[in-house]
């Protein structure tokens, strides 16, 4: 590492050093956590591309290690590298949104308003007629983007702040079960219409 030769050697030894075992550790986790969500997602093609990146920045910071046995400094990097990585990749994921998700909801009132309005959002829905433990109630299912859940879930509060629901991931759906769909600007501007409608 040339670059740092105009460094001391403390200096490199305590604190250089370990800063760049850190810091590949972050890089290595993140895309590692990164990798195991892809697969998950069923991207296999991208899966392995960050594979590759994921090992030779983890052979880069082994190196390292390896050369700097003596050095505990270099160890606490390596673990506080390792867990801050594993924040940065599902950070990264979250902001990614990939992949789709169902949402079932459960409510005891009537979800005709719910239903219809998601229908007309774009929303692909299913809702049948069920037996909870304390009587009827309505189950509604969808599929959506992962991107779409805030806006989902926002509509679900408007018109049944009430209402259960859960949402998990799902590994693959059928693109015959999507209708067509409305843009996100459409969806947005209908999302709004219906709480200014429940509003008055």
């Amino acid at each position: 590492m040339d670059i740092f030769s105009y460094l001391d050697g403390n200096t490199y030894t305590w604190v250089v050093l370990p800063f760049l075992i850190f810091l590949a550790r972050v890089m290595d986790v993140s895309l590692g956590t990164i990798r195991i969500i892809f697969i998950s997602r069923d991207l296999k093609y991208l899966a392995p591309v960050i594979g590759f990146f994921e090992i030779l920045i983890w052979l880069l910071a082994m190196r390292e290690i390896m050369q700097n046995l003596n050095n505990p400094a270099c160890f606490i990097a390596y673990a506080l590298g390792f867990s801050s990585g594993i924040f940065v990749g599902m950070y990264i994921e979250n902001r990614l949104s990939i992949g789709r998700v169902i949402i079932r909801i459960i409510t005891k009132v009537e979800a005709d308003e719910l239903v219809n309005f998601l229908k007309t959002a774009g929303y692909g829905i299913t809702a049948i007629d069920a037996h909870g433990a304390t009587g009827p109630v309505k189950v509604v299912f969808s599929i959506v983007e992962r991107h779409d859940i805030d806006s989902f879930v926002g509509i679900i509060k408007k018109f049944n702040p009430n209402a259960f629901y859960s949402i998990e991931d799902v590994r693959f759906v059928s693109e015959s079960v999507f209708p067509f769909r409305t843009p996100v600007s459409r969806r947005r501007y209908l999302g709004m219409q219906g709480i200014f409608r429940k509003s008055k």
